[in-house]
């Protein structure tokens, strides 16, 4: 599929675009993906701090069964403008922390079309959406987040799926800290679940593999990234961040156990307060590159 440029025109229409949304931060959501994390984590409560990314678990989408298109995610249109690619993913995002959450905060969420974007890759046409969030409790905002979002066309019969970025890098080898995960359909499903996510290249493998044509169903971009904060958590006990950014690099399949790493950025902050953080697959190349700054 080709984009033209009155096409551009038209979803830069969408330019400056809101959306208020209002959610509660409840407790089930909080104990489900400590359970999803294999985390051993005290019962939520009332007043319980709301771990950094699990933000993600609130303003989920509703679309009705009827607005569901055939991979699984709402048709296009609404909120974000009606591209035409048909592959949409979530590429990277970049969340800053002015305050924390709690478990029974009424939060609002303002989300605005900030940009939208045009490039011919080398796999074809790819269309880039950067969408902010800012979301309020009773205190005031407390968070701020940009998130992007790229499109682009589905392969030819005889095109093999390849990552929407950059060429294979070789990882990093000098992380301090690692973890290896085994992924699975169970684990894919419950993070599907939890977001309310229908996509179907996370949990429907003939789909992803006969339809999409990957090898195995797609690790979650922002199941990758909670991990990565997950590690860091884990390694730093009692540490909180004021910011964190993440870029999806590689897709990660189901079929290999994957392995996130981390360690302070020493040369960019002597304190030890910046955390250079990355995920690996099992060929040691480089699928998601992050970073995180403590507070």
């Amino acid at each position: 599929m080709r984009i033209e440029t009155h096409t551009i025109t038209h979803l830069q229409e969408w330019l400056g675009k809101t959306e208020t949304l209002q959610d509660t931060v409840t407790a089930a959501p909080v104990r489900a993906l400590s359970a999803t994390l294999d985390r051993n984590d005290a019962a939520p409560r009332s007043g319980s701090l709301l771990p950094e990314l699990w933000h993600w678990l609130y303003f989920l989408p509703h679309a009705r069964q009827s607005e569901i298109g055939p991979d699984g995610h709402p048709k296009r249109g609404g909120f974000l403008p009606p591209v035409p690619l048909p592959r949409r993913m979530w590429a990277g995002s970049r969340v800053q922390w002015l305050a924390p959450l709690t478990v029974g905060d009424e939060i609002e969420r303002v989300s605005t079309i900030e940009s939208v974007s045009h490039k011919a890759g080398r796999t074809g046409d790819l269309i880039f959406v950067l969408v902010k969030h800012e979301i309020s409790n009773s205190r005031g905002l407390a968070i701020i987040e940009e998130h992007d979002i790229v499109y682009r066309d589905a392969p030819g019969p005889d095109d093999k799926p390849v990552a929407p970025s950059v060429a294979a890098t070789a990882a990093p080898t000098d992380a301090q800290w690692s973890k290896v995960i085994t992924p699975d359909d169970v684990l894919l499903f419950r993070y599907s679940a939890l977001t309310f996510n229908g996509h179907r290249i996370h949990y429907d493998r003939q789909y992803v593999t006969k339809v999409e044509g990957y090898p195995g169903l797609i690790v979650h971009g922002p199941l990758i990234a909670t991990l990565l904060v997950d590690l860091v958590r884990q390694s730093i006990p009692d540490c909180t961040l004021k910011y964190f950014e993440f870029r999806a690099i590689r897709p990660t399949f189901d079929i290999h156990p994957f392995k996130v790493n981390a360690k302070p950025d020493l040369e960019k902050d002597p304190s030890g307060k910046t955390i250079s953080i990355w995920a690996q697959d099992h060929e040691g190349l480089l699928t998601m590159q992050a970073t995180a700054v403590l507070n």
